[in-house]
């Protein structure tokens, strides 16, 4: 078998079979094969797509490069909820502890956040020397003491899709829905759940531009859970706005905790969080009925189960708790700059793009992988869509420590509200879920 030979043949859009596309990761990950012959199998891929078992096939392949995480018979109960990223989407930090707090166990492995804003766990490690640096084993150890546990993923996990992923975000090859669903549904199996719940986004925020573009990626992936044995429930919701009212790191989770102490019972965040989490308990069989187990979820929040779930969690991997009580012990920006409305009327919209670019200039997001981030910049929206607005109110707060970034910030978050002058109406959240 000549990598060549199976080049070509996907080039002339013929399918290759579980031998060659085995025979191709086994030879990406042993470094037999040189970057040039995988990039242009990239690029083939990326003109000629792949079917659906080829897809299955090549993300077993992804799988079994690496460690796969075994849980036992714990695995069969705990739950990975994966975004596929947006602006200010902060559920899986809302959800983690409220499902924990349910009784259902969680292990999430994530990476480091790359673009605008960081991800999950640069914004957990905004909370003062939390650590998500963990073993397997502490990770499984964690899991069974307290029943939730977040890390980032170990280069043992899914090595070839780290090395393709490289690869394609140099060769113009990251927007291929067989590349992008083979990635993320390989790294959810190999971090050892069996019931994966996918957020799939669409928007001026997300990877996926439309609707009709994130169901057919999230039906993909979906399906390729089913032919590898796992149950996989995805979700497809908007990111044409922001989520929620802050972007940035710290002040997400000054915001999440706010909903985990019972402070925030409408708007989007908690929409989103009580839809996962009820999705997630019907999932698991401990409810049969949406409502009873939506009812269930809010009372966890009534009686603080849920934040003091959020302290174990944070106590567990080295974090300071008392973060909970005192916002003051996040990190804090220098400067804190309320802009003022020009405009009256209602906000119709807020282009999740732009705020997004604006805390990026702030400072935080990265580049590369070895950018270092601002935790405490960031933007909080006074005003959101469907929200009255009069000349002179505040419509967003910047969090920055220079003026210059400050500017910069501010012409971004201008252009993104749109004003009229009748209340629009709310779009829901989600848009489609999608079930095996």
């Amino acid at each position: 078998m000549r990598i060549v030979d199976i080049i070509d043949k996907k080039k002339q859009g013929k399918e290759l079979s579980k031998e060659e596309i085995n025979y191709f990761i086994s030879s990406l990950t042993d470094n037999s094969m040189p970057d040039y012959q995988a990039s242009a199998w990239l690029m083939a891929v990326w003109f000629r797509s792949m079917s659906e078992e080829e897809t299955a096939h090549l993300t077993d392949a992804i799988i079994k490069s690496g460690e796969v995480i075994h849980f036992g018979e714990l695995s069969k109960k705990i739950i990975d909820k994966h975004s596929t990223g947006g602006v200010g989407d902060k559920v899986t930090i809302t959800l983690l502890p409220l499902l924990a707090a349910a009784g259902v166990p969680i292990a999430k492995l994530s990476g480091k956040g790359l673009g605008h804003t960081g991800g999950t766990i640069d914004k957990l490690e905004s909370i003062p020397n939390f650590t998500t640096s963990l073993s397997i084993e502490e990770l499984h150890r964690q899991v069974e003491e307290i029943g939730v546990a977040i890390g980032q993923q170990t280069q043992n996990l899914t090595p070839a899709d780290g090395k393709l992923y490289a690869l394609r975000d140099v060769t113009a090859t990251v927007d291929s829905l067989p590349l992008i669903a083979s990635s993320v549904v390989s790294k959810k199996i190999a971090s050892g759940a069996d019931n994966i719940i996918l957020d799939v986004k669409y928007g001026s925020g997300a990877f996926m531009k439309t609707p009709e573009d994130a169901v057919k990626l999230a039906q993909l992936m979906v399906n390729i859970g089913k032919k590898l044995g796992k149950r996989i429930i995805a979700v497809v919701t908007s990111m044409e706005e922001p989520l929620g009212r802050a972007v940035g790191n710290s002040i997400e989770i000054i915001e999440s905790l706010e909903f985990l102490k019972g402070h925030i019972t409408s708007g989007d965040i908690a929409e989103l969080t009580y839809d996962f989490a009820t999705i997630a308990l019907t999932q698991t069989g401990m409810f049969i009925d949406e409502e009873t187990a939506r009812s269930y979820l809010k009372e966890l929040i009534h009686t603080g189960k849920a934040i003091e779930k959020f302290r174990e969690l944070i106590k567990a991997q080295g974090g300071v708790p008392e973060v909970i009580e005192d916002y003051t012990r996040f990190p804090q920006a220098k400067f804190k700059v309320e802009v003022k409305s020009e405009h009256a009327g209602y906000i119709n919209k807020i282009d999740a793009y732009k705020i997004a670019y604006g805390c990026k200039l702030l400072g935080a997001g990265r580049e590369k992988k070895t950018d270092l981030i601002d935790y405490s910049v960031g933007v909080f929206l006074n005003k959101k869509t469907g929200e009255q607005v009069r000349e002179g109110d505040i419509l967003y707060t910047i969090y920055s420590n220079d003026e210059e970034k400050t500017s910069a910030c501010k012409k971004y978050c201008n252009e993104a509200y749109e004003y009229v002058n009748e209340k629009p109406d709310l779009k829901k959240q989600i848009y489609k879920i999608i079930t095996q």
